[in-house]
């Protein structure tokens, strides 16, 4: 029987991870740093967000340049001294080795909002684990993914590789054909639309997908509002707020309410009034979904569009309204992946808390939580509290959740939300995702337990 197209793409894939499966570490990470040369170095960066922008119409060239930099250089931080071949574990005591090996041909969907800086992450965790990668992206971001797999490929051939351990669904990638490398390839790993995550739940393939982002943020009465006003306004604009981590909603203590509002507007925030919010609200979403003109549209351009005069619209970097409900009858509860911020006011922090909670019982659960606090105890009482994965202190939150050079999370563009965010994993997409753990069991001096050591205290409270 004659191959699909994409059947042809996953064989040629197994072939080329075949002979790239005994590389060495050495192999493996001289040439992962000249993948990810060939797309940072800056005049490419450059060109490449440039295209990316002009094709998708989504975020801004600036902020696109230094994310792709940056979670690059953050990711080869992070595999510079991991080992990912061979014995990457011994445990002595244990009698256990720890070996690593491939999945084989991993197949990854990517989405519009960041075609260069994903895929490219992606890629550099497979290849780490000496698997092939094919991409399958979003149609938006089909063109420039497709050259940023063909400057890859360069380096493959360069360094003696076969190409086809990098590869993009063939032109047009449509949603039959990725749905149809689900079924084929050894794992999934998809970040981008809720649909796909779920399509590759179904495929029988194993699968890692990240939850939706929806992330709200917490100022209490403690909290250094000139710091988080800075830090939640730079967030809130990065490339127009693209990002999964973006804040969509702040929930302020009244206790400073008033003057918190007035320091997001000193950072370029401006709060709407209700007739505002309102024509805002008919403009950004139609028949329930959101527009797809205004999404990732930095703040000024969604003013003009939806009517609104002030004098420093020129210089807004993001819009500002205020609501107290949650759910489908009050959108601006939801994600709304533009420089649009939501604000809520409570009581106090268990308030507040309470809030959050219930925003996320709209949309976003799992995800992660900011708060600006200089209260110590409260990190942990939200930790335990609140269906998020990640309780963010006093970071600007779409830089911190997908690691940070001042943090401790892994760097990576993909975040798991748990069992709430309906994901396999909690912990940010990382290189050890990508590998198959051989483990060596010998046998040690036994340890067994006497009932009266498991059983004693238990027998002594209730009796036998």
């Amino acid at each position: 029987m004659r191959q699909t197209t994409v059947e042809t793409v996953v064989a040629q894939a197994r072939a080329a991870q075949t002979q790239f499966e005994t590389a060495s570490q050495e192999v493996v990470d001289e040439l992962i740093i000249g993948l990810a040369w060939a797309i940072i170095e800056p005049e490419t960066n450059r060109s490449l967000a440039e295209q990316a922008v002009l094709e998708t119409g989504l975020g801004n060239v600036e902020d696109k340049i230094i994310k792709n930099h940056r979670k690059t250089l953050g990711l080869l931080r992070d595999l510079k001294k991991a080992t990912s071949c061979g014995i990457i574990r011994e445990i002595p005591e244990q009698g256990l080795v720890e070996i690593a090996r491939p999945v084989g041909v991993v197949g990854a969907v990517t989405p519009s909002t960041n075609p260069i800086a994903t895929p490219l992450n992606k890629t550099l965790n497979a290849l780490k684990g000496r698997n092939a990668i094919i991409l399958a992206p979003s149609p938006k971001g089909e063109a420039v993914c497709q050259r940023v797999v063909d400057l890859l490929q360069n380096i493959l051939r360069r360094s003696g590789h076969p190409e086809n351990l990098i590869q993009k669904l063939p032109t047009p990638v449509s949603k039959e054909a990725t749905h149809e490398l689900m079924q084929l390839v050894d794992l999934i790993v998809v970040t981008g639309s809720q649909n796909n995550v779920r399509a590759s739940y179904r495929s029988g393939t194993p699968a890692i997908g990240v939850g939706a982002g929806n992330v709200s943020t917490l100022i209490d009465e403690t909290a250094d509002l000139v710091s988080a006003a800075k830090k939640i306004t730079a967030s809130k604009s990065f490339d127009n707020a693209t990002s999964c981590s973006s804040e969509n909603s702040v929930v302020i203590v009244d206790e400073v309410y008033e003057k918190a509002v007035v320091a997001l507007e000193k950072e370029g925030g401006t709060m709407l009034s209700a007739e505002e919010s309102q024509n805002l609200q008919n403009a950004l979403w139609i028949q329930g979904r959101l527009n797809q003109n205004l999404i990732a549209k930095s703040a000024s351009d969604i003013a003009k569009a939806t009517g609104l005069e002030r004098p420093e619209i020129n210089k807004l970097k993001m819009l500002m309204v205020e609501e107290t409900g949650t759910g489908r009858e009050h959108p601006f509860s939801g994600e709304k992946l533009c420089p649009v911020l939501t604000v809520y006011r409570a009581e106090n922090f268990e308030d507040a808390c309470r809030q959050i909670d219930a925003i996320y019982e709209f949309q976003g659960k799992g995800h992660s939580v900011g708060l600006h606090s200089q209260d110590e105890s409260r990190p942990l009482k939200m930790g335990l509290k609140l269906p998020a994965c990640r309780v963010i202190v006093n970071q600007a939150h779409c830089f911190a959740t997908g690691g940070s050079f001042d943090n401790g999370l892994p760097f990576s563009l993909s975040m798991g939300c748990g069992t709430w965010g309906g994901n396999s994993i909690s912990e940010n997409l990382n290189y050890r995702h990508y590998l198959n753990i051989v483990r060596i069991v010998r046998p040690i001096p036994p340890f067994e337990p006497s009932l009266e050591e498991i059983f004693g205290e238990y027998w002594t409270k209730y009796g036998r």
